[in-house]
């Protein structure tokens, strides 16, 4: 991929997966790792800052719809983080309407996709963003 020639190291990119559905997270999870990033995944959001803190993720794939808490309140909790609103999200959602991506992205995600995603485009997306953040 030409991008990982013009940002070197975007490929041991630390990202957290957020979702819920147990086999789009392994799957997913599975493929980013085949494709040499460091994945942690987690199920639920109740443990995402403890988890951020932990992991020092550089990138978040997150799912808004979760069974404990709600993506939106993530965001605008994250954005409340002195030190975490420049942690680049990527929302990876059901959600198709319009008025839910513009959430999302006034409340902080840099970028929204819909599923089911294509996964070329998520590694396009990912590969711009490490490139995009790193200093």
């Amino acid at each position: 991929m030409t991008d990982a020639e013009e940002c070197p190291g975007s490929a041991a990119l630390r990202i957290l997966l957020v979702e819920d559905n147990d086999l789009n997270r392994e799957l997913l999870g599975d493929y980013l790792r085949h494709c040499g990033y460091e994945v942690f995944t987690l199920a639920q959001g109740s443990s995402f800052f403890r988890t951020i803190e932990q992991f020092q993720p550089n990138l978040v794939l997150l799912d808004l719809r979760l069974p404990d808490v709600d993506g939106y309140q993530l965001l605008e909790e994250l954005q409340q983080q002195p030190h975490l609103p420049q942690l680049p999200i990527i929302v990876i959602s059901g959600f198709a309407f319009q008025e839910e991506q513009q959430r999302a992205l006034k409340l902080g995600a840099r970028h929204y996709l819909v599923k089911p995603v294509s996964l070329t485009k998520l590694i396009e997306v990912i590969e711009a963003e490490a490139c995009t953040s790193s200093p």
